[in-house]
Order: structure tokens, then C-alpha cells, then sequence
């Protein structure tokens, strides 16, 4: 009898047990998926089929194989995209994840090595998704690189290494793949070959048509332009003509993290995010590829966060020879084309890189804006949104409009904020500047390196052209190494920290405020450390440190380290020390 009792005792614990341990989270393994030779040709349909297993058994992880996967367009899912500050077009896409929750990407070390116009990730509508330990490069870049061997009027000669095949039939010069894949192109940017960093003080060359060239009998092509420059040995960078492959992108999705992730190469940005929340890349490095001698990494900026909430976070990142900023933190304008009724707005965006970019919905506060000032003049809280195209948009409102409303002025989002943290990176020897930043939210910036080919920090911000909500309200800068910046393009920043929004009015604008700069170092040649206008409230603190090197030459008559125009509140309480 006691046995008997002792057994049901022991069954009832068992069963206890079971209903209070979780559930084993189910792993799926790519290389169950993979194919003999797939690995080498093309891995895209075995990632396909285990992603698609994934979301219908509930799985929470994906791990790749290791080693190297080859991964190719021609059996990619595809989709028509519209990316906030990158080009729309019909995408291929490899690891596409949609309404997937709960779920890790496990890259076990794998170089996933592309091909073609092919985007890596694609993260929408999802939540808590984790992409870990891995590569992303490309076979063929999406940009050109030869090295300048002659310079003379109007003409430089470039060599080309024999990975950037390239042609100049009809005395165009055009580059392709092996496969016979074209790579349009649409600026030229000067790399010292040495620094490997943007050319001292050199100037995109922008091109509205193939430039003209003709190939010489030593293999070296000469290309023409009127204006064009540049120093022998240098590299020439063909950029890229357009933004059509970004390695992340990110929609309406929340809690994604990017950790130990090396981006040598996409046609495009490294991450770019819209309409999200709580992003943190960690240890995330955009650099060029080890042992392949390129001069770029990414054909564009390291990162850009479009209308995201929540919190932004970089920590230990480097960003490093991309072609455009470390990153850009912004809301959208969408511009008024007309006043519909007395509730009622026809929006426009009137920027190409915003086209088809949805971020108004119901119940969504909204600040009323005029575009000479960027003051926010009125809110109203929206009651229906009805997308007409890719163009434009109809938006009701709960309320009447304010009667000075008018075509030409600007709706955005004003519901939330991120609050951003870039801490321990490293941001070097990249096109244009560091980062621009426009979140209303508390940031952070500490900790940080800056080797900036303009202004390391840039307050952005524009109604007129861009279309980029900004008007930070609370930003601590500290603890940071700024080196030597401002040796690039003379339009890329008036200082090391910086206002660049587009104001037509300054005098009545107050745009941005509530910046504390304290405790960083400033290794500077150019003694431009600060430039400001439309800014109530700012403070650089008696401890930050300025040394000055030689390490460029400085060819401006500026002097002042600090400006500070159609400003209030600004506090500079260090003193220069003899």
C-alpha cells in the first residue's frame, strides 16, 4: 500500500513538473536545407525553404553552417520596396523575415558572400529577433576603384584592377560583372592611397551621364571632364548610381538586436530603419574586406534611422570607409501641397528618397510646421490617412486645421522619440561627416572615436529640400576623441560640432537646444571646434581639451573656434590656455 502511494506520489511530481518546465525551443539547421554543392553555387532556396519552416513550426533559431555560403538573385523572393534615403525598386531578397517573433539567426561564423543586385535582410513587422556572427560581401562591388597613373587638362588616366571589368565603347565608360552585369555609376571621389581616407580637401564630381573615356594601348583608360582633378597614385572611386540593396532593413519591427556582425560590402546602407523601435547594434563593423585591398566598404552610410521610438543603440561599433555618413537619426517632413478643407490636407513628398514611405497613421499626434522657420506652430491628432501613390497621401484630422495653414508647409510625427546611445565606437576615414543627429529623445554620445572627413557631430534638419525632422532638445556629448577632422570636402561641416539644417529664416528660428559638450578631447589642425545657429541652450564645458597639430594644413582665414549665431543660451566656459 505505501509502495502504491509512494508511486502515485512520485507520478503526481512528474506531472508537475512537465506542466512547469518550458518547452524545449525548437533549432533549425541550415545544413539540413543545403544540397550537396549548394553552399558553392547558390544557398538562397535552402534558406528559403528553412525560413519557411521556421515560421510554421514556431522554430526560434536558425543556425548557418560556417564556412562561406554563395548566394545569388536568380531564385530570391522579390518584392517592390519603397526605403527611406535609398532607391526604390523591385528587390531580390535572401533572408526575408516577415511577422516572425521570438526568433535568432545564429551566423555560426559564415561569410555570406553575394552576388548581383541581391539584398541580404529584410526584417518587417517583426519583434525580439536577434542576427549574430556573421559576414556579408559581395563578389563584385557595387562601386569602381582604379588608381589615378596620369593627370593632365581636363583628363586623368586610371588603371583599373582586373576585378572592376569595365568597357568604353561608343567612348563611354562602363563598368560590368563577369557575368555581363552592369554597374552604373554617378559621382568620382579622390582616395589618398595612403591615408586611405578622403583626398585633402577634394570635391565630389557629380555625373548626370556616363563620363566620356577612351581605353589606351596600355590597358589604361583616360576619362574627360572640363573640371576633373586629382593626384597620381590616388584612387578614383566610381560611386554607385543608386541605393538599391541596403544589407539591413528594418520596418515596423521592434527589439532587434545586431551583434558581432562584420558588413564589408552591400550596394547601399548597413542598417537602415523605419517606422521601428528599439534597435541596438553591437559590435556591428563596416569596413572594407580583409585582404581584398578595396578603398570602400558600403556604397553608402553606415547607418540611418528613419521616424524609429524606443531606443537607438551603437555600442563598440566601427564605422569605417563607407561612402556616406556613420549615421543619420531623423523624422520625415511630408510637405503640403494643398489645404483640402477645413480637417483636411493633401501631403507631397517632393524628395525622391522618401517616395512611397509611409509613416502617418490614426490616432497619430502630428506637428504642424512652417518650412521658413521649422517651428512647430499647431498639433493635431490624425483621424484617416488615405495613400492616393507613391507621391501622395490625404490625411483628416480630429480638429480644424489653424487658418495660416499652407501649401508648402510640413506635417511629422510628433509621438515619439528615440533615446539614443553611440558609445565605444569608432568612426574613421569615411565620405562626408560623422553623425548627424536629429532625435528628439535623450542621447548619448561618449566614448568615441572620430576621424571625420567633415564635422564629426552635425545637427541636421530641413523643410525645404530633404524633408528631415530634427530639433534636438537634449544631447550630452562627452568623453570623446575627436581627431583631425574637417581634411575633406569644404561643404561637409564648418567645425567639428555643428549645425547644418536648412533655416531659411534663422533670426526667428530656435530649432535646436539642450546640448552639453564635456570632458572631450579635441586633436585638431583646423581650430574650427564649434559652429552654431538657431541653437537655445548650449554648453561646452571648461574641461573639454584642445590641442592643436600639423597634421594637414589649414587653408581657411576662420579663426574662431567657437560661432554662434541667431543663438541663445550658449555657455563656452573654456578658456584657451597659452
Amino acid at each position: 500500500m505505501k509502495k502504491q502511494l509512494l508511486f502515485v506520489a512520485a507520478a503526481a511530481v512528474l506531472s508537475c513538473a512537465a506542466c512547469t518546465t518550458p518547452a524545449i525551443e525548437k533549432t533549425v539547421y541550415l545544413a539540413d536545407y543545403l544540397a550537396d554543392g549548394d553552399a558553392e553555387t547558390d544557398a538562397v532556396p535552402a534558406i528559403t525553404a528553412a525560413l519557411a519552416d521556421c515560421a510554421a513550426t514556431g522554430a526560434k533559431r536558425l543556425v548557418l553552417p560556417g564556412g562561406q555560403l554563395r548566394l545569388r538573385p536568380d531564385l530570391a523572393s522579390e518584392r517592390y520596396e519603397f526605403i527611406s534615403n535609398n532607391d526604390e525598386s523591385l528587390k531580390r531578397i535572401a533572408f526575408r523575415l516577415s511577422d516572425m517573433h521570438d526568433f535568432t539567426i545564429d551566423g555560426n561564423g559564415t561569410e555570406l558572400l553575394f552576388t548581383g543586385f541581391v539584398s541580404p535582410f529584410d526584417i518587417e513587422n517583426c519583434s525580439n529577433i536577434t542576427v549574430c556572427d556573421l559576414s556579408v560581401d559581395y563578389t563584385r562591388t557595387f562601386h569602381s576603384e582604379g588608381v589615378i597613373v596620369g593627370t593632365g587638362k581636363g583628363w586623368l588616366d586610371i588603371r583599373f584592377p582586373d576585378e572592376y571589368l569595365c568597357s568604353t565603347r561608343d567612348g563611354i565608360l562602363r563598368f560590368r560583372d563577369a557575368e555581363g552585369t552592369v554597374y552604373p555609376y554617378s559621382n568620382l571621389l579622390e582616395f589618398d592611397i595612403e591615408k586611405r581616407e578622403p583626398a585633402f580637401h577634394v570635391n565630389d564630381f557629380w555625373l548626370w551621364s556616363p563620363i566620356q573615356a577612351e581605353t589606351r594601348p596600355d590597358g589604361v583608360v583616360r576619362i574627360r571632364r572640363d573640371d576633373l582633378t586629382g593626384t597620381v597614385g590616388n584612387v578614383l572611386v566610381f560611386g554607385a548610381a543608386a541605393r538599391y540593396n541596403p544589407c539591413f532593413t528594418l520596418y515596423g519591427s521592434r527589439n532587434v538586436t545586431v551583434r558581432d556582425v562584420d558588413i564589408y560590402h552591400c550596394g547601399g546602407m548597413g542598417v537602415i530603419a523605419q517606422c521601428s523601435r528599439n534597435i541596438e547594434l553591437e559590435r556591428v563593423r563596416v569596413t572594407p574586406a580583409p585582404g581584398k585591398n578595396r578603398m570602400i566598404s558600403i556604397t553608402a552610410d553606415a547607418t540611418h534611422f528613419v521616424n524609429c521610438g524606443g531606443y537607438i543603440r551603437m555600442i563598440d561599433c566601427l564605422f569605417e570607409n563607407q561612402k556616406d555618413d556613420a549615421t543619420n537619426i531623423h523624422g520625415l517632413y511630408m510637405p503640403v501641397e494643398r489645404v483640402l478643407a477645413a480637417d483636411r490636407l493633401l501631403l507631397r513628398w517632393r524628395n525622391s528618397g522618401q517616395y512611397g514611405v509611409d509613416f502617418l497613421r490614426e490616432g497619430m499626434r502630428v506637428e504642424l510646421v512652417d518650412n521658413d522657420t521649422l517651428g512647430s506652430y499647431a498639433h493635431r491628432t490624425v483621424k484617416s490617412v488615405r495613400r492616393i501613390n507613391k507621391h501622395c497621401t490625404e490625411v483628416a484630422f480630429t480638429e480644424p486645421l489653424p487658418e495660416c495653414t499652407a501649401a508648402r508647409h510640413l506635417v511629422a510625427a510628433d509621438d515619439e522619440y528615440p533615446d539614443v546611445l553611440i558609445r565605444g565606437c569608432t568612426i574613421r576615414n569615411n565620405r562626408a561627416r560623422g553623425l548627424l543627429l536629429g532625435s528628439r529623445g535623450h542621447t548619448v554620445i561618449e566614448d568615441n572615436y572620430f576621424h571625420s572627413a567633415g564635422a564629426a557631430i552635425l545637427f541636421e534638419g530641413d523643410g525645404n529640400y530633404w524633408y528631415e525632422q530634427s530639433g534636438v532638445k537634449d544631447v550630452v556629448i562627452r568623453g570623446n576623441i575627436f581627431e583631425n577632422g574637417n581634411y575633406g570636402c569644404f561643404g561637409w561641416g564648418k567645425a567639428v560640432i555643428a549645425v547644418g539644417s536648412g533655416i531659411p529664416d534663422r533670426a526667428r528660428s530656435r530649432y535646436h537646444g539642450g546640448i552639453v559638450v564635456e570632458n572631450n578631447t579635441f586633436r585638431v589642425f583646423d581650430p574650427r571646434i564649434v559652429n552654431l545657429y538657431c541653437v537655445d541652450g548650449f554648453r561646452f564645458a571648461a574641461d573639454n581639451r584642445i590641442e592643436m597639430t600639423t597634421a594637414y594644413p589649414y587653408v581657411l582665414d576662420e579663426q574662431r573656434r567657437f560661432v554662434a549665431e541667431d543663438c541663445d543660451n550658449v555657455n563656452i566656459e573654456y578658456v584657451e590656455r597659452k
